[in-house]
């Protein structure tokens, strides 16, 4: 099912009293089917917009969609959320990251930016959730009643009310960890592929010796930051089992789960090349996959598809083991598209993050999405 989102948010003062409103219209007939608003305490018209847009995306996914059209008219939000723009306040980044997630349960999400005039109903319903939360009388009928807008044929009416979590919150994530679920990742250790500098997708090679006890190394710093790990998830590949068998030692033995959306990306026909001989032999193809992530190697798979099996994993993740402390262990790529998302980072961050063999990064996230990356690639084990 297809459907459009119309999100908005605004607040009276900035920061100052604050509320959101989001509609789920029919596509295209553009009946409302449902909408939501909410007041938000104190806080940014970026916070609030953000706030609209997880709303809405949040309506979209209980209606079981599948398809959806975003339409704000927030430039920041519609610009960051298609990445073209960077996050700079890190205020936001834990809002974008909670859309992102959301995002990615759907087959396909587009954004849109709308001039406000076309966007008049979440933002009359986030300007009734301001009202209400300052005690002001409001009416509770469906918001294009208000607006006299007309309505498209078999129009019902459509729920209206606070959506989950509308009252006050704060987006920081909360400084204990009883509630997060913190995530150990970690790269396998080296194989003959990687000391050459070749790609190394799907191709099943071992780890070398070398790579053997960068894996003990690795599990020595997973044993340093607990001993309490819930479980270790591995990439089916040998060389992320046998590197997760050594970390899972090093922590009580615990046991191994292979999860097969771990799998390094395929590279296709790069397979087993460096990165100069791709160069040389497909320039174009080269060219085009480094400039967007929907591009994959010839014969292979891009980033997106990367993106959107890793992501599944992560969230199955975090609802199995809530609260807990799991190692993964995977593959570059992987874990860059992991990071990217967690640091809500736009797509220059795969080509810029080096990530070593044996590498460890840890993040920790709750289940409001606050998310907190503590660190990145730590290598000091290996020294």
């Amino acid at each position: 099912m297809r459907v459009a989102v119309e999100a908005d948010g605004g607040s009276r003062g900035n920061p100052g009293p604050a509320g959101y409103g989001a509609v789920v219209r029919t596509h295209p007939t553009g009946e409302i089917l449902i909408e939501r608003y909410g007041s938000l305490g104190t806080t940014t018209n970026n916070v609030a917009e953000y706030s609209g847009l997880i709303e809405g995306l949040s309506a979209a996914a209980e209606l079981n969609a599948t398809e959806v059209d975003v339409r704000m008219d927030s430039k920041l939000v519609i610009e960051q959320m298609s990445g073209r723009w960077q996050i700079k306040n890190p205020g936001l980044r834990p809002l974008a990251a909670k859309a992102a997630e959301l995002v990615s349960r759907f087959e396909r999400v587009s954004f849109e930016w709308i001039p406000r005039e076309r966007n008049k109903a979440a933002d009359a319903l986030a300007n009734r959730a301001m009202d209400e939360a300052q005690g002001k009388q409001v009416s509770t009928a469906p918001i294009e009643d208000e607006l006299s807008a007309p309505q498209g044929p078999g129009f019902s009416a459509p729920f209206v009310g606070p959506g989950p979590g509308s009252s006050a919150a704060s987006w920081s994530p909360p400084s204990s960890l009883d509630e997060a679920t913190r995530f150990i990742l970690v790269r396998h250790g080296e194989t003959a592929l990687t000391k050459q500098g070749r790609y190394s997708g799907r191709g099943d090679v071992p780890l070398s010796d070398e790579g053997q006890a960068q894996a003990m190394a690795a599990g020595g710093r997973v044993a340093g930051i607990s001993r309490d790990v819930t479980a270790v998830l591995s990439s089916p590949l040998a060389r992320c089992v046998r590197t997760a068998e050594l970390v899972a030692a090093e922590v009580g033995g615990v046991p191994v789960t292979v999860v097969d959306d771990l799998i390094e990306c395929d590279f296709g026909v790069w397979e087993g090349l460096t990165f100069a001989e791709v160069q040389a032999r497909w320039p174009e193809e080269m060219a085009a996959w480094l400039a967007s992530t929907a591009v994959a190697p010839p014969g292979g798979e891009s980033f997106e598809a990367v993106a959107k099996r890793t992501r599944a994993a992560m969230a199955t993740a975090v609802g199995a083991y809530a609260g807990g402390i799991v190692v993964i262990v995977s593959h570059v790529s992987p874990i860059k598209l992991i990071l990217r998302d967690a640091l809500a980072a736009t797509d220059a961050f795969l080509h810029r993050l080096f990530l070593d063999a044996a590498g460890v990064s840890t993040m920790d996230v709750w289940p409001d999405g606050g998310i907190a990356v503590r660190s990145v690639n730590e290598t000091a084990h290996l020294r």
